[in-house]
């Protein structure tokens, strides 16, 4: 699970980064893959 975290951090950033520098597409799928590592966490 603890994996599963830093994966989730990672794409939080990511998604922070791209929403920063105006990469919508790049942000959208960073946010999907926020609400993938978000459902594990919570179903774990």
């Amino acid at each position: 699970m603890n994996e599963i975290t830093k994966f989730y951090e990672r794409a939080k950033q990511s998604a922070k980064n791209h929403m920063r520098n105006g990469h919508i597409n790049a942000y959208y799928q960073d946010l999907k893959a926020m609400n993938h590592y978000k459902r594990l966490i919570e179903n774990s």
